[in-house]
């Protein structure tokens, strides 16, 4: 079979061929040997956990980078990554040899570096929630990284590491095998780069799976020459045939990755011989009617297999993978599988978003990218652009509105930007919120109004039995940026005392009944008619003083017609009448609106509106506590408000 990936095959020890290869400029090829010739005296004498010496590891994955045609930053901070482990104060060594774009991806580096303490954990559930924090971990680790080329160096460095997996011990080789198929991998198909993400998958299963692994690659070898002999019969024909049809095409053997291979036989239940894409071709043409021109071709000549053909063209995949995929019958009987697709889209589908961009721009290394090439192509809902400037053409802004932070247990925990402890508590366990009483992250004792970072580990301080504070809910202290957390918290105070506002409720209502002479009435048609479905949310309102006599009045004598109920003027003396002039609310004047009993305002003092249901526009003192109570549960009822001036309440 034909490789299709060249570039990754550089001799990581052959850096002579790197700079000559004319991809970078005299400056940049002069500071990847500058690199190198920085860590040769810190890496001497130290190996990788595979048992390779470092520096082979550090150049093996600049070499995998360099076939992904990444820059020389990239490449340069590769070479640097473990220079934080090998000296102090590296990070002013490093900005003032090779400048501060190169620190910030070696600070990356370091930083990615802390997942692997919490990988264990989630690599072994099952299930729904093993899945989901799976998930966490992968957007975590993107989300800690200020620059997307962090993650394609650390998936370089996990390819070199698992090429060389075979030094190392059979733990680490499942926990790092364990790791790549759950977090490294999927990272690799959603960044786009699936040349290392078929590698990466096929060298975790090696080590995951060893008697499958080798049985599948001993059938692939055994019939290795056989099969490559009947491919170069079917090109010669194929390439024949679309010559003749004017097609301009590229005809390849294509390789088939073990991976995918065990993949379908335990997804389908088949055995080797019942695969049908063992035997593969590639056809690279030059636009998409020649895509579906080349199909005809194909189809003409061997007859498809019912069921096993996929337009990726016109519907692509999640990822953006683009092509047409189908099999036939060719000949002697056997299955083949054929995939056609344009060269660019081979170039995004073998090496992934850097090289399409690579691909549209040329070959140079310090040309700027295109604005509206994005970086993540569905990857769930997450986005980041590229911007135009060469210095932060890689920029990541992945997650703007989350953060990921772990629970002392290692599960990981996503929250809004900007959340705090008290959010955390919240969105572990209401009951947690409310006994909240001070936090620590990191180990360090921080204040319950701390904004979180990615990746912190976050413990909460709990009493025995508590409640929240009513300062969780002002926003100017910010305490709460989740909204849920703040509803549970509105929610605890809406049900302090519930029980006396209900029993103080019925009391009120079996008074206004006496009262008026009823005796028998269904309460609750009486509470559905004041607005409320539940009676002991009536009896609660009534409790709290939130229905007038005068409503319950009017009520009662529309649920009976027949009787005369005396309802009660609405009295005067309760609240000192506003004249409609002196007070702006909203912005606007001749509202009613009255003056509230509860803090009594005068002129002096700073003022807001509350819409009731049937009094119209209650004053309030800015700060009053009743006010701030009905705030919590209809906020959308409080307006602003001031007094007008004695020109604007002059009577014309």
């Amino acid at each position: 079979m034909v490789s299709v990936h060249h570039a990754v095959a550089h001799d990581p020890n052959n850096t002579a061929a790197w700079l000559d290869s004319g991809a970078f400029t005299p400056a940049e090829a002069g500071a990847i040997v500058r690199a190198i010739a920085y860590v040769e005296p810190l890496y001497e004498g130290r190996v990788e956990l595979t048992g390779a010496p470092l520096l082979q590891h550090a150049l093996g994955a600049a070499g995998i980078l360099l076939g992904m045609n990444m820059d020389a930053a990239t490449l340069t901070a590769a070479i640097l990554h473990a220079v934080p482990a090998c000296t102090e104060d590296w990070a002013e060594k490093l900005e003032a040899e090779f400048g501060s774009g190169v620190r910030v991806l070696v600070l990356g580096i370091s930083r990615m570096e802390q997942i692997r303490q919490f990988s264990d954990m989630p690599t072994q559930q099952q299930g729904p929630s093993g899945s989901a924090q799976l998930e966490n971990l992968r957007k975590m680790l993107l989300a800690m990284v200020e620059d997307i080329r962090v993650v394609l160096i650390k998936l370089a460095l996990r390819t070199q590491t698992l090429r060389n997996l075979s030094g190392a011990s059979a733990e680490q080789q499942t926990r790092i095998a364990q790791e790549t198929q759950s977090i490294f991998a999927p990272l690799a198909n959603r960044l786009g780069v699936w040349q290392l993400k078929w590698e990466l998958e096929d060298l975790a299963v090696r080590y995951l799976e060893p008697e499958r692994y080798k049985k599948v690659a001993r059938l692939l070898d055994e019939r290795r020459v056989d099969r490559e002999q009947y491919i170069a019969a079917f090109l010669a024909v194929l390439q024949a045939e679309l010559d003749k049809a004017g097609i301009a095409a590229q005809v390849t053997g294509r390789p088939k990755h073990i991976y995918s291979i065990i993949n379908k036989m335990k997804r389908k239940q088949l055995d080797f011989d019942q695969l049908y894409d063992v035997r593969a071709v590639r056809i690279l043409v030059d636009s998409v009617p020649d895509c579906y021109a080349a199909l005809g071709v194909v189809q003409s000549l061997w007859p498809p297999i019912p069921g096993e053909f996929d337009d990726y063209i016109a519907r692509p995949k999640s990822n953006n993978y683009r092509s047409l995929h189908t099999a036939v019958i060719g000949p002697r009987g056997l299955a083949v599988e054929v995939q056609i697709r344009t060269h660019e889209m081979h170039q995004s589908s073998e090496l992934g978003v850097a090289a399409h961009w690579r691909y549209k721009e040329g070959a140079k290394s310090d040309a700027k990218f295109d604005e509206q090439i994005v970086w993540l192509r569905q990857i769930l809902e997450w986005k980041s652009e590229v911007a135009t400037q060469d210095d932060t053409q890689f920029k990541n802004e992945l997650f703007g509105e989350q953060v990921y932070v772990f629970t002392p247990q290692g599960k990981v925990i996503d929250l809004p930007r900007g959340a705090t402890p008290v959010d955390f508590a919240y969105t572990l366990h209401t009951d947690l919120g409310h006994r909240t009483r001070g936090a620590k992250v990191n180990g360090s004792i921080v204040p319950l109004n701390t904004k979180l970072q990615n990746g912190q580990r976050v413990e909460i301080l709990t009493i025995k039995l508590g409640a929240p504070s009513r300062d969780w809910l002002n926003p100017s202290l910010g305490y709460l940026q989740s909204s849920r957390a703040r509803a549970r918290v509105r929610s605890w105070f809406n049900n302090q005392n519930i029980a006396d506002s209900i029993a103080q409720g019925r009391a009120l209502l079996d008074k206004e009944l006496h009262r008026l002479g009823v005796g028998d009435i269904n309460q609750e048609r009486l509470a559905q008619r004041l607005d409320y479905h539940k009676l002991d949310d009536f009896f609660a309102a009534l409790g709290r003083n939130l229905v007038t006599q005068r409503r319950i009045a009017q009520a009662i004598q529309s649920e009976l017609p027949g009787k005369t109920i005396s309802v009660p003027v609405q009295a005067r003396t309760g609240s000192t009448r506003v004249s409609k002039a002196q007070i702006t609310v909203g912005g606007v004047n001749n509202l009613m609106t009255k003056n509230a009993q509860c803090c009594k305002p005068e002129q002096t003092d700073v003022i807001v509106g509350y819409i009731t249901r049937d009094r119209g526009i209650t004053i309030h003192k800015q700060g009053c506590t009743f006010l701030s109570r009905l705030a919590e549960t209809r906020p959308e009822r409080v307006l602003t408000a001031q007094w007008a001036s004695p020109k604007e309440s002059a009577p014309r």
